[in-house]
């Protein structure tokens, strides 16, 4: 197999019209993210228990030099602004540790402590962060935490600011908006094996730090590896101008649900004059859908709750920040700042409609359209993260779904036979490959990825096709401006040489599962049943939830495994099964041995314990090491 390869030469001259076109003389987010820098954690590495390195920014001192030809400089620019990691003081009282994570830890100072907004990733790069600030502000303790919203970089990190402890007895409540619990912990398992793997190419998980590997999602550098937690929250908020002093800081509430995450909200500090915007505004054109999978995102309502934050806030407002990158300073800044957001994400939802409706497809639309000169212009709408091709595609997809509307798209082959069908009318693999080594050498990078990809699903053994391909996917990397594209051609390449990485993080961690509602439970475990082999079985199972004298009730037939709580008269279950919630979860999602919690006194079961054996004997196991790109 080959090894990686230097940038071709249209691949550096396509950087290198870069580096000439776009204005890098413009250096104000240089002078904003290193505004306010106390102190820098040194050494920057981050350990876990066991002492494995969970976070190092050494990794990336290497963005100190000249950019070189196998980055965009563009993204090469982003990368060297996440890549800045400390101590920051953001206003009188508010700071901020950057550049520890994949997301920005603040920290609010309190007439008695602090209060932590988005505790990051992992419980080690939380404590890391939480301790450097105490080192340079006193060991104040932490009063309250406040989650954003419900991706796992906004609140994996909980235990290594606060306790459960501490959370019970009501020293520390824990704030979020509502729908935040539901959607943090299904997002998270329902699809997590999926989303998981995918992640992996999104953020680079196995790649070399470098010139030749990753450099960043432009986000953030990348996504810490420790221990991800929870702690559910104990305080909702649920309506715009929902106002809280909490240790002494008055706080109102906007809320913004179906933005940037189902559950979301900003806010503003009307003593402070500052504005926090979650991850509804950052320095990048975000994710309408990201790359690793979610539910689409609504750019509509996020153009008009952008609207919103601008006109009830932003006049009253000194300093803007969010959760991921720099704050910006000045009402008149900051105002512009958040309604070149806004224009952005309207712009590219109101463009789409407009060319869907005139029979484009999303495909079509992608390629053609232009933004404004002068959103095309400022820095902070590029797509380091999102970016304008794969942002329209999810709106027509929001909007149309995944048909074209051509029928002769509504039933093509999967891609294994249409690959085998497509090398045969193109004259075989052999064939196929000469022509792709002739495209690649004329730089035509994305027509040699897809028809390689024939070869490839087709002949999976066809070595030179692989070796080909990867080298493809290298140069594609080498010129994407997106971090997450530049981490999504280069894992591909690095799979096709080296063999799968699986999953390397894990988002369904135990703390996440524990938040699972009984409902939510059996939702997890139907999405497990092999329909085909449960065809014909019939099984009716009563769960006598002991903590709460709940009885929930599962019914599999044809297929599908039914849940309800049990209510009036009905038929008798075959077997019934007592136990509590957390060994329901246990049980059912974290492979505990059932027998043996029944020998412990933990579970009592009454009736044909067989039905349950059976039951279990039809769930399928997910693949965290599934392939993807090849078959």
């Amino acid at each position: 197999m080959t090894t990686q390869q230097e940038a071709s030469t249209s691949i550096e001259a396509a950087n290198d019209s870069v580096q000439r076109t776009l204005p890098f003389d413009d250096t104000q987010d240089f002078a904003d993210a290193e505004r306010g820098l106390i102190a820098r954690l040194s050494p920057a590495v981050v350990r876990n228990d066991d002492g494995a390195v969970v976070w190092d920014s050494g990794a990336y001192s290497f963005l100190d030099d000249e950019c070189p030809p196998t980055v965009n400089p563009s993204l090469w620019r982003q990368s060297k602004l996440v890549a800045m990691q400390g101590l920051f003081e953001v206003t009188d009282g508010i700071y901020q540790i950057r550049g520890l994570d994949l997301s920005n830890m603040t920290l609010i100072e309190g007439e008695t402590g602090v209060i932590v907004i988005d505790p990051l990733i992992s419980v080690e790069t939380a404590a890391a962060g939480l301790a450097l600030y105490r080192e340079h502000r006193g060991d104040r303790p932490v009063t309250c935490v406040i989650y954003t919203h419900s991706h796992i970089d906004h609140f994996g990190g909980v235990k290594g600011v606060t306790t459960e402890q501490d959370v019970a007895a009501g020293r520390c409540p824990i704030l979020a908006p509502v729908g935040f619990t539901e959607h943090a912990v299904e997002e998270n398992v329902y699809a997590g094996t999926a989303m998981g793997r995918r992640a992996a190419y999104m953020y680079g998980a196995a790649l070399p730090r470098g010139p030749l590997g990753a450099v960043g999602a432009g986000l953030g550098a990348t996504t810490s590896t420790g221990m991800a937690t929870l702690i559910a929250p104990t305080v909702q908020i649920d309506h715009t101008g929902q106002t809280v002093i909490l240790d002494g800081v008055r706080i109102e509430f906007q809320m913004t649900p179906g933005t940037e995450a189902p559950s979301e909200m900003n806010f503003y500090f009307p003593d402070r004059r500052a504005l926090c915007m979650a991850e509804n505004a950052t320095h990048t054109l975000h994710n309408l859908l990201t790359l690793r999978g979610a539910l689409v995102r609504d750019p509509h309502v996020w153009s008009k709750y952008l609207t919103e934050a601008i006109n009830r806030y932003a006049g009253r407002a000194d300093v803007v920040f969010a959760s991921h990158h720099w704050p910006t300073w000045g009402t008149e800044r900051l105002t512009e700042f958040l309604s070149v957001q806004r224009d952005l994400y309207g712009y590219l939802h109101d463009q789409t409609l407009r060319a869907l409706n005139k029979g484009a497809t999303g495909i079509e639309i992608a390629e053609e359209i232009q933004l404004p000169p002068a959103i095309e212009k400022s820095w902070s709408t590029r797509g380091y993260y999102g970016s304008v091709s794969h942002n329209v595609k999810a709106i027509y997809q929001r909007y149309m779904g995944w048909f074209d509307g051509n029928p002769s798209t509504l039933w093509q082959h999967p891609p294994t036979e249409s690959a085998r069908r497509h090398l045969d009318f193109m004259g075989g693999a052999d064939e196929v490959v000469a022509k792709a080594r002739k495209s690649y050498a004329d730089g035509d990078f994305r027509w040699v990825a897809q028809v390689l990809n024939y070869v490839i699903f087709a002949e999976p053994d066809n070595a030179e096709a692989k070796e080909l391909q990867a080298d493809t996917l290298e140069q594609l990397g080498y010129g994407s401006e997106n971090g997450t594209w530049r981490n999504f051609f280069l894992m591909g390449a690095y799979e096709l040489r080296n063999g799968s990485v699986g999953t390397p993080t894990v988002t369904a961690a135990p703390d996440i599962m524990a938040e699972l509602s009984v409902e939510q439970a059996f939702d997890a475990v139907a999405l497990r049943v092999d329909g085909p082999r449960a065809w014909s079985a019939s099984i009716v199972i009563d769960w006598r939830i002991a903590d709460s004298a709940n009885v929930h009730r599962t019914q599999l037939r044809n297929g599908l495994l039914v849940h309800f709580d049990v209510e009036g008269d009905l038929p008798a279950a075959e077997l019934t099964v007592t136990l509590s919630e957390s060994d329901l979860r246990a049980a059912l999602l974290g492979g505990e041995d059932l027998q043996k919690m029944v020998s412990a006194g933990r579970v009592s079961i009454d009736g044909d314990a067989g039905k349950l054996a059976e039951l279990v004997g039809y769930l399928d196991a997910p693949d965290p090491d599934f392939a993807i790109v090849t078959p």
